[in-house]
């Protein structure tokens, strides 16, 4: 038991660090909820294999201060977005596998519609039960091909995707679900200099952001892409 309790207090000191240098303010009940999602996600991967991490410190490393490190930038992508008007805070993240970074975004964004979307039941029931057991009321797991969607009155403001497939099979299969003036915001390691070159003439890729992750060692960085507007 003396364990368990130091492990959780190394790990909620290492969450309120990442945060503090990623410049993210969490205030308590935040960090409940994301050390919370977290232990569903050590406990359902034993039996359902979410991920292949199976260390907590790991799983907070990796995946939720890996996925902290998008907020900064998607706060203020949307504050530009939404600059004068109301649009819908609604978000797809595709092919979420178990809530990354659909259910920290969730966590942190209450007020927005996350749909995460996956083709494995178990990942989106995974979701579902995160959702109701943090009581996380935008958050949705679906269970779908994301080509076989129904598109939301207006689409998604944002569609975002972590390790999820090629930039052009990405925009390919969302572009239906994307909402006039949206864009895709895609999570890649290094730059993908490949799939950036192998894009069609008519997505835009209008910033690639480099990240850097507090205590992960690897390369982080976040495409930006919106259609591109026909010329008059």
């Amino acid at each position: 038991m003396a364990n368990d309790s130091t492990s959780s207090a190394s790990r909620r000191q290492a969450l309120q660090q990442a945060a503090g240098q990623l410049d993210l303010p969490l205030d308590a009940a935040q960090i409940d909820l994301l050390l919370a999602y977290v232990d569903l996600l050590q406990r359902w991967n034993r039996v359902y294999n979410l991920t292949a991490l199976r260390d907590p410190a790991e799983m907070l490393s990796h995946h939720l201060i890996d996925c902290l490190a998008v907020l900064p930038p998607l706060r203020r992508w949307w504050a530009g977005h939404t600059e004068g008007t109301n649009p819908p805070a609604r978000v797809l993240d595709v092919g979420s596998g178990g809530g990354l970074p659909g259910v920290v975004l969730a966590a942190l964004q209450q007020g927005w519609q996350i749909d995460c979307v996956d083709t494995v039941a178990k990942k989106a029931s995974f979701i579902r039960q995160v959702a109701a057991e943090l009581r996380l009321t935008g958050l949705r797991g679906l269970h779908a091909r994301v080509e076989s969607l129904p598109v939301p009155p207006g689409g998604y403001p944002l569609i975002t995707a972590r390790a999820f497939a090629s930039l052009v099979d990405f925009t390919n299969l969302t572009r239906p679900l994307l909402a006039p003036g949206g864009v895709w915001m895609a999570m890649k390691g290094k730059l993908p200099s490949d799939e950036l070159a192998a894009l069609p003439a008519d997505i835009d890729v209008f910033h690639v952001e480099q990240l850097q992750v507090p205590g992960l060692d690897a390369q982080r960085c976040l495409v930006w892409m919106r259609p591109r507007q026909a010329e008059a």
